[in-house]
């Protein structure tokens, strides 16, 4: 969905509003398509059992970011082991057998099933981090930074200003303590995707054949607000990443 400029305006450019911004209005746009998609209605049902506002537990909440090869599976369970953490991943198990239908549908309906599935992970980041520290691989930040990229054409200028409110986090959502934005240069992010030779999803293949897209990818991350990312170059060896990411874990989250 996007809002234009009003006639006349110097530049007439969309706005995103793609996101609904509670899960109030997720569940509107999931009924509006329901009796089309029976998993919709699954999804709804789900969605319907969360409590209505989410506590975090007295143990921190720590997600990472950042476009596929960026190291996220390996950081995330070196980072669960060495804290004795625990590991979840958006969307959660309980939808993502559904990922293939909803990758298909238009994109207000595709991005409605994926802001669900954080809605329904905060019900388990809620009742996890009462018992351990938990890690996040995707959450909130990575619905919305593709979402952005999607319905802004263009370059990085063409983005929604950096003070707009799709850079802002739901104010429904369980927010996490700390969120770490994985960077590694495009040659070394393909030369790790060509290594592993893993099926590419159409967003990462156009990650791969776009670069402006991959750029306004990267640039909505920077742009979120809080929580903001901060951001870890995962260029070196696995060894050092761990180390700075758990640097940073010690300055930002108290245990």
């Amino acid at each position: 969905m996007l809002r234009h400029c009003a006639p006349g305006s110097p530049r007439s450019r969309p706005v995103v509003r793609a996101l609904p911004p509670s899960a109030r209005a997720l569940r509107q746009r999931l009924r509006q398509c329901a009796e089309r998609i029976p998993e919709a209605e699954a999804v709804l049902d789900l969605l319907e059992k969360c409590p209505e506002h989410q506590k975090k537990g007295g143990f921190p909440v720590i997600v990472f970011e950042g476009l596929d090869a960026t190291g996220k599976t390996t950081v995330t369970q070196a980072v669960r082991d060495t804290l004795n953490g625990v590991l979840l991943r958006s969307p959660p198990p309980s939808i993502s057998q559904w990922r293939t239908v909803f990758d298909d549908e238009p994109t207000p309906i595709k991005r409605a099933f994926y802001a669900a599935g954080n809605y329904i992970l905060a019900s388990e980041i809620a009742k996890a981090s009462t018992q351990a520290p938990v890690i996040i691989d995707r959450y909130w930040h990575s619905t919305a930074a593709y979402t952005i990229a999607t319905e802004t054409s263009g370059k990085v200028q063409d983005l929604p200003p950096a003070q707009d409110e799709v850079y802002q986090w739901p104010e429904d959502l369980l927010k996490p303590d700390l969120v770490l934005l994985l960077t590694v240069d495009p040659e070394e992010r393909v030369r790790r995707l060509q290594h592993r030779g893993l099926e590419k999803t159409k967003e990462e293949a156009e990650l791969e054949a776009n670069s402006l897209f991959r750029q306004r990818v990267e640039e909505s991350y920077r742009r979120m607000v809080d929580p903001a990312c901060r951001e870890v170059d995962a260029s070196p060896s696995k060894e050092q990443v761990l180390k700075t990411v758990l640097q940073l874990i010690k300055e930002h989250c108290a245990f």
